[in-house]
């Protein structure tokens, strides 16, 4: 189910949203952060929920508006809400790339941009969750998610799937150290 499937890239991009605010902590302190997993966390934002994610609520979205305007309004631009987020992306990538080229860049403006992106992705996914799913969920009828389904096309994540890149080798490595690290705390 497309809804279900959405739900999911909103709990791995969660995932690497906690890996991005770890690292900003690490930087925060003066020490250096992993930059390799920060530039494979933002190559992922780049491809991943623009190339894919995005279009496909925006879909969803487009339907919903022929199906349920009302509710459509309720939710407001979401195409505008993903232009955004972008634009909050590319100013992560800039200042990441700035402390990467030693150019003179405040601790604090950089630490202001990122928790900026963390914490409106966080804003944008909790709205979709709560807000747009259930009243997509509600408004379709099933011709018009076979019709979304459809249109997808065959692209896989590249990070959070079985055909993963090799790009995000080191942060998968990352991830994973991560969630053991987590369960031998648990236990």
């Amino acid at each position: 189910m497309i809804i279900e499937r959405l739900s999911q890239e909103h709990r791995n991009i969660e995932t690497l949203l906690a890996i991005l605010e770890r690292e900003l902590e690490v930087f925060d302190r003066g020490d250096r952060p992993d930059y390799e997993v920060i530039r494979a966390v933002l190559s992922y934002f780049e491809v991943y929920p623009e190339v894919y994610h995005h279009p496909q609520e925006d879909r969803v979205f487009a339907k919903l508006k022929a199906r349920d305007p009302a509710a459509a309004a309720k939710i407001g631009d979401l195409a505008r809400e993903h232009q955004k987020g972008a634009e909050r992306l590319r100013r992560v990538a800039h200042a990441i790339d700035s402390v990467l080229a030693d150019r003179e860049v405040l601790r604090q403006n950089v630490d202001t941009i990122v928790r900026d992106f963390i914490e409106q992705e966080r804003r944008h996914m909790m709205m979709e969750d709560r807000d747009f799913f259930p009243a997509a969920l509600k408004a379709l009828k099933p011709q018009d998610w076979t019709e979304i389904a459809s249109a997808v096309t065959g692209l896989k994540d590249p990070l959070f799937s079985d055909v993963a890149e090799e790009r995000f080798d080191a942060l998968r490595a990352h991830i994973l150290r991560l969630e053991r690290e987590a369960e031998a705390e648990r236990k």
